[in-house]
């Protein structure tokens, strides 16, 4: 199984609300220049927050990729969420090659966990960061780090 976690790129400070912030142009190119190393890729799935500047990298990724299936959006991907749940999410889409768009602290702390085992752990993810994580599942502590991209 490989998951590739891809933080969003640049957002504006503010906004109504947290979750309707939108991508800066510097944070569009930033997402543009991460989705170049997903190019040739065999993702199943777009999997990505509700929130408004998640769902703008998700989709530049897509057209960046001319990915053919529509995007999953899902609420267990939002900054506060718990990385215990996500991974047992992940479990149930039942995916080999799956893309998450999300957020900080989220990115890091699922990082961690599934490479460490520790949500304390993670590593640093700056805007449009992209980590490759590969194992035989999404499973804490038994995935591997293979790449991790800041753009």
């Amino acid at each position: 199984m490989k998951v590739w976690v891809l933080r969003h790129g640049e957002a504006e400070p503010h906004a109504r609300s947290d979750a309707q912030r939108n991508l800066t142009e510097h944070g569009r190119k930033q997402v543009l220049r991460s989705a170049a190393h997903l190019l040739g890729e065999q993702l199943d799935a777009i999997v990505v927050s509700p929130y408004v500047r998640a769902q703008q990298t998700a989709s530049l990724v897509h057209d960046a990729l001319g990915f053919a299936e529509p995007l999953v959006t899902v609420s267990w991907l939002t900054p506060e969420s718990n990385p215990d749940r996500v991974i047992a999410e992940l479990d149930a889409l039942g995916l080999d090659n799956v893309l998450l768009v999300s957020h900080q602290p989220l990115v890091s702390s699922l990082l961690g966990l599934l490479v460490h085992g520790s949500r304390q752990s993670g590593e640093a993810m700056s805007t449009a960061s992209l980590a490759e994580l590969e194992g035989d599942g999404a499973l804490a502590g038994l995935m591997t780090l293979r790449s991790l991209r800041h753009a």
